[in-house]
C-alpha cells in the first residue's frame, strides 16, 4: 500500500485500513450494478419519500451477488496473488480520493 500516495484526515480508525475499505466499497459495490440504477433520473413521485422502495427484489439480488463476487475476488487476490490486488487498489484509490473516512 506504500505506492499510494493519499493524504488523509486524522481519526480514531486505522488509515491505511480506511483506505483499503473505501478501494474495496468502490471495486465491489459502487462500480457494479448499483451504479446504472444511480445514473438514471430520478423518480419524480416517489424521490421524495423515503418510504418507498426505489431498487426491486431481483436488482438488490443482483447488487448484492455482484459485490459478494467482487469481494471475493479482491480477498482471493490479497491471500494469492498480492500483485493483482495492489493494481487492483490503484484502480480503487482513483474513486475514493474524496470520499470520508469510515467512522469508529
Amino acid at each position: 500500500m506504500s505506492r499510494i500516495q493519499v493524504t488523509m484526515k486524522k481519526s480514531n480508525v486505522d488509515s491505511v485500513l480506511a483506505l483499503e475499505a473505501k478501494m474495496i466499497v468502490a471495486l465491489a459495490f459502487r462500480n457494479g450494478p448499483i451504479e446504472a440504477l444511480h445514473a438514471g433520473k430520478p423518480c419524480p413521485t416517489c424521490s421524495v419519500d423515503s418510504g418507498y422502495s426505489r431498487i426491486s427484489d431481483e436488482e438488490m439480488k443482483g447488487i448484492m451477488k455482484a459485490a459478494i463476487n467482487s469481494v471475493y475476488s479482491l480477498l482471493w487476490k490479497k491471500d494469492n496473488d498480492s500483485e493483482a490486488y495492489a493494481k487492483s487498489l490503484v484502480l480503487g484509490a482513483r474513486y475514493t480520493q474524496h470520499w470520508d473516512d469510515p467512522e469508529r
